[in-house]
């Protein structure tokens, strides 16, 4: 696999603090340029990617109940989700409740999830792998299923993981006929990504997405 060739998996991401009008319409132009599967972009900038990207196929992605994961209200990610795709996300990465996992309360964990399903785009939920005991990652994996989920995802971002292939053939194992699977978490080496690909993976978010394809990646090269 060379390297514009990964161009159709990657999940061009790009949030942070303070992120201006021009630097997302930059984003959004390499996503065009490189022919990225999707931009993946802040809640409060969906409208402007979705203009700028209208017409191109590139996806506009967002996510809720992100970075720290689990701390909205079912009711709050439902509305957002809602939100976000009246302003023109056609898919959304969802945060869990891992407390709630945790504390036996599976019945609420799966709702939570079913309530930004409901919202009608696939939804790609942030599974935080490494936080969970292996009886609560099949659980986890289960409710997800059971809520709707398009999407399972190893982790939210390299804080919590760094997408490694042992992770997403665990997640590929356990997804049923139409459920996929997304890498994220510190996706920068040609090498991981081609690994992460062959372990099942048919999108990977990152933040270096144009370091991959073009193949400019070093050891100074940071991703989330």
């Amino acid at each position: 696999m060379t390297e514009p060739s990964l161009a159709p998996y990657i999940q061009h991401t790009l949030i942070d603090t303070g992120v201006t009008r021009d630097q997302m319409v930059a984003h959004a132009e390499e996503a065009l340029e490189h022919g990225f599967n999707a931009a993946m972009v802040p809640g409060s900038w969906v409208p402007l990617v979705a203009d700028v990207l209208r017409g191109s196929g590139i996806k506009v992605a967002s996510a809720l109940d992100f970075p720290t994961c689990g701390v909205m209200t079912p009711a709050g990610k439902a509305a957002e989700a809602e939100a976000l795709v009246k302003a023109g996300a056609d898919e959304i990465d969802c945060g869990v409740q891992v407390g709630w996992l945790k504390s036996g309360r599976y019945d609420d964990f799966r709702d939570d999830i079913a309530g930004v399903v409901a919202a009608g785009v696939p939804v790609k939920v942030m599974l935080e792998l490494p936080l969970l005991t292996a009886e609560e990652k099949e659980a986890a994996v289960e409710l997800s299923i059971e809520a709707g989920a398009a999407f399972l995802k190893n982790a939210s971002s390299g804080a919590v993981e760094i997408a490694n292939p042992a992770s997403i053939e665990f997640l590929v194992a356990r997804a049923p006929q139409g459920v996929q699977v997304k890498a994220s978490g510190g996706i920068k080496d040609l090498d991981q990504a081609r690994s992460l690909i062959a372990a099942g993976a048919v999108l990977l978010g990152t933040s270096a997405g144009i370091a991959l394809v073009t193949a400019t990646a070093d050891e100074l090269t940071v991703s989330y």
